[in-house]
């Protein structure tokens, strides 16, 4: 694989990609979400807080504002002078095309930034909007990032998803015929899902043409519903062994072509409220590394077992 793993990871991906690292500076675009502003619903996805799951973006101002501080931050983490701009609060399809364009076009133009990282929701992908994203994807390094977090239904209505399955295969194929990469997320540990559940999501997953994926840890936030609701009807959540045993399994089933971005969740330490063991998110990922050498587990490896 690449970075001396066992699987497809972003930043050895992108290092190839692109000759050297590429860091993701996550900004705030401004965007609303039609699960909170009374479109789908009004208190939007139950695990989601007031940053609308970019607790880590900036927000300091203008959008070059934000840039430049992300820089100016990571610059003393890594030295690269080539950058991703993450679009990671809320919905950042949600706007008419020209409002679109005022917001992405001059993050373009910004030095050093190569490419467009875009979160946004399947049901927030209109005809004009993807003809717009495939001229994006002409002129830079695009992809899209869409929330399916589960394939089951009574789950998706717990969370308040907003939008059936169908809906996420409709997007998918939409940006898939227009060459657009798209990165699908998953949450493992969702109240009550069964770890077959999960893995059939992941199975399903499998076999769609997403580029990309995204696994998270199901963590819950003190400005969340999902908060409100663990105190008045806990349920089990999963222990750090656990959660590590079953990505280990994950990987296995995910085609050895699929760029893993993601293979834990970390929220805002000061909200987290459990479980604290996601707090150590180095030490999950050293795990999960460790166990898939000890097992000599590759991605892709579980593919037809």
């Amino acid at each position: 694989m690449n970075d001396g793993k066992r699987y497809k990871n972003l930043s050895g991906y992108l290092r190839e990609t692109f000759g050297g690292k590429v860091a993701k500076l996550s900004i705030d675009g401004g965007f609303s979400c039609p699960n909170r502003d009374g479109h789908k619903g009004d208190r939007g996805c139950i695990f989601c807080g007031e940053s609308g799951a970019g607790e880590f973006a900036s927000r300091s101002g203008t959008l070059e504002k934000q840039l430049n501080e992300q820089i100016d931050l990571l610059s003393q983490k890594w030295k690269t002078d080539k950058y991703i701009a993450y679009f990671q609060s809320f919905t950042n399809t949600y706007a008419p095309v020209h409002k679109l364009r005022k917001i992405f076009e001059p993050v373009l133009r910004h030095p050093g930034v190569v490419g467009l990282a875009i979160a946004t929701r399947p049901d927030c992908l209109p005809d004009d909007v993807l003809e717009y994203l495939a001229d994006l994807n002409t002129r830079t390094y695009l992809w899209v990032e869409l929330g399916l977090q589960t394939i089951h239904e009574d789950t998706a209505s717990l969370i308040r998803r907003g939008y059936p399955l169908k809906t996420y295969e409709e997007a998918i194929e939409a940006l898939r015929s227009r060459n657009i990469k798209t990165v699908t997320h998953l949450i493992i540990g969702l109240p009550h899902e069964t770890r077959e559940q999960i893995l059939q999501s992941a199975m399903y997953l499998a076999k769609t043409e997403t580029w990309g994926v995204k696994l998270h840890s199901m963590y819950i936030q003190k400005d969340t519903d999902l908060y409100e609701m663990y105190l008045r009807e806990p349920f089990p959540l999963m222990t750090r062994d656990e959660y590590v045993e079953l990505v280990t399994e994950i990987i296995a089933i995910l085609p050895e072509e699929m760029v893993v971005h993601r293979i834990t969740g970390d929220g805002d330490r000061t909200l987290l409220h459990e479980p604290q063991w996601s707090k150590d998110k180095l030490k999950v990922i050293a795990s999960i590394d460790r166990r898939l050498k000890d097992l000599h587990i590759r991605q892709g490896s579980g593919i037809g077992l």
